[in-house]
């Protein structure tokens, strides 16, 4: 009777041990889900906008020659207007919902309303008030946290952005991707 006892704990040590991994892992594809989503909506955010809607940057002031420093600057990928994308994106990830791949376990989160209303293929995907809330609160302090490398990033036309930026730049995918990190 007594031999099960010091097996027991071996086994409770064991699974205790997995369980800090598995919380990690969950965590990190959390906040990699929720960077290439953010970063997902922001582009397609840009691309709905007018290519010849611009906006007056620069300063105002009148120089002493009389002319002012104005100049136009396509709107779609304004700091201003960038800026304001950030503050209501992360609304969008309702729209997303969690799909664990079958061999690996790992979640990734897709959308489960199309932009355009067009049917999409929901199987094995999860879709509940824990996985947007989860999903929303991490796009939100990613959108906090990397505000300025979002601005930068998506202020230019680029390529990769999402792998660039979730990847390179932040390391918030790199457990996934294995890409190194570009030095800040």
């Amino acid at each position: 009777m007594r031999g099960w006892i010091p097996a027991l704990l071996s086994l409770a040590l064991a699974l205790a041990s997995l369980l800090p991994t598995a919380g990690a892992r969950r965590s990190q594809d959390l906040h990699c889900g929720a960077c290439r989503a953010l970063v997902d909506e922001l582009e397609w955010e840009i691309a709905q906008v007018d290519p010849r809607k611009t906006i007056q940057m620069g300063s105002f002031r009148i120089n002493p020659d009389g002319s002012q420093s104005v100049v136009e600057v396509p709107y779609a990928r304004s700091e201003a207007h960038l800026t304001e994308l950030l503050e209501r994106v992360c609304e969008k990830m309702k729209e997303y919902g969690e799909k664990a791949d079958p061999a690996t376990h790992r979640k990734s989160y897709v959308r489960v309303i199309s932009h355009d209303g067009t049917k999409m293929d929901l199987s094995g995907v999860k879709f509940d008030g824990d996985v947007t809330s989860s999903l929303k609160f991490a796009c939100e302090s990613i959108a906090e946290e990397y505000e300025d490398e979002l601005i930068e990033f998506l202020s230019h036309e680029a390529e990769n952005v999402k792998d660039r930026l979730c990847s390179k730049r932040t390391d918030l995918c790199d457990h996934a991707l294995h890409i190194p990190h570009d030095e800040l």
